[in-house]
């Protein structure tokens, strides 16, 4: 398997996105449903900034993969959602970390 990451960038209007707590919770249950997205979350670039992003660590064998996943997220709409997939090399491969 090979791991990506996946840096998501958000237009203003996906904050509309964010407020509906039927999305919110769509969202959650179709990471939690796919455990091949290993950790995720919300990116600010100020912490009380609202939402600019996201970024995934997601572990498949392939890209396609990785855009399937994206591709159905019911939080992903590509007027508002932007990203870019990179290959993820762990730099400490035997150490374990724990978030």
């Amino acid at each position: 398997m090979i791991r990506w990451v996946v840096v998501f960038k958000d237009a203003p209007e996906m904050l509309d996105v964010r407020a509906r707590q039927d999305l919110r919770d769509a969202h959650v249950a179709y990471a939690k449903a796919n455990p091949q997205l290993l950790i995720g979350g919300g990116l600010k670039s100020e912490v009380d900034g609202p939402f600019c992003g996201a970024m995934w660590v997601v572990e498949t064998a392939t890209k396609a993969e990785v855009e399937q996943i994206i591709a159905n997220d019911p939080f992903y709409f590509p007027e508002v959602r932007t990203y870019e997939i990179f290959t993820w090399g762990k730099l400490l491969e035997d150490q374990t970390a724990i978030l």
